[in-house]
């Protein structure tokens, strides 16, 4: 089983309500199991949401406390994103995951 991003599958959960599949990876997977992640449902935030940015470092500086995640309107984030992203690293732990494929500059 692999893990990936949920609006990489065709889930509509991304910021801003729509989804990204990318077709590379719904054929390199079509046969096998998949475990759809969407951080930032799973730390709280609803969809459509406002978009999310890193602010003063990057997902290590975050995690440190040194950097956070905002919107554009300056509300911090930060919390909801960290809920999520161990929410999906305990999920991804409990199925053995040995590879994710991930929304690329996602801040999640």
């Amino acid at each position: 089983m692999v893990a990936a991003s949920a609006c990489l599958l065709g889930y509509y959960c991304r910021y801003d309500g729509r989804t990204s599949p990318d077709p590379a990876l719904l054929r390199r997977i079509s046969e096998g199991a998949v475990l759809a992640l969407c951080p930032e449902e799973l730390g709280g935030l609803p969809t459509p949401r406002s978009r999310s940015d890193l602010d003063g470092g990057d997902g290590f500086d975050v995690l440190e406390g040194r950097a956070r995640v905002v919107t554009p309107a300056g509300d911090d984030v930060t919390a909801a994103f960290v809920k999520g992203a161990f929410a999906a690293l305990d999920m991804i732990r409990k199925n053995k995951i040995e590879i994710c494929f991930l929304k690329d500059k996602s801040p999640s």
